[in-house]
């Protein structure tokens, strides 16, 4: 079973501006995941708590002609929080990240191969570049 999807769902509730008001809590809570990627027991404190809050509900299900697989159930809550829970266990908690682009912030997942994600998004790897591009420059002009 791939939780990424849902440990997406995750980031996408912890980048959104104005979140539906049932998800503010958990926004905030995942946030605080987020905020300390770097401390693999601090996220693994932070999502067995959020795993208790939020328990996860299986269920077997077999849809538009398709084999019998799991869904989780479907509170967003629940979900969000074990997508993370599974990244976290199958990949590592370096897998989670902040974008390094001063002026964002915003939360990532990095699924590339060799984790070398930075930043959220091609437009703030660019930004960054081009930043760091003319700041060199200005250092070679005299």
């Amino acid at each position: 079973m791939d939780l990424t999807s849902y440990a997406s769902w995750a980031v996408r509730l912890v980048n959104d501006l104005v979140p539906p008001p049932e998800l503010i809590r958990l926004r905030q809570e995942l946030a605080e995941v987020f905020d300390v990627a770097g401390d693999e027991r601090a996220v693994a404190e932070r999502l067995n708590a959020l795993l208790v809050r939020y328990p996860v509900r299986p269920q077997l299900s077999a849809h538009d002609g398709g084999p019998w697989h799991l869904h989780l159930a479907e509170d967003p809550a629940a979900t969000a929080v074990m997508g993370l829970a599974a990244v976290v266990a199958e990949l590592g908690a370096d897998r989670l990240g902040r974008c390094r682009e001063p002026r964002c912030g915003r939360a990532f997942l990095d699924t590339s191969s060799n984790r070398s994600r930075r930043y959220c998004s091609a437009r703030c790897a660019s930004r960054a570049n081009v930043a760091a591009y003319r700041a060199r420059r200005r250092q070679e002009t005299p």
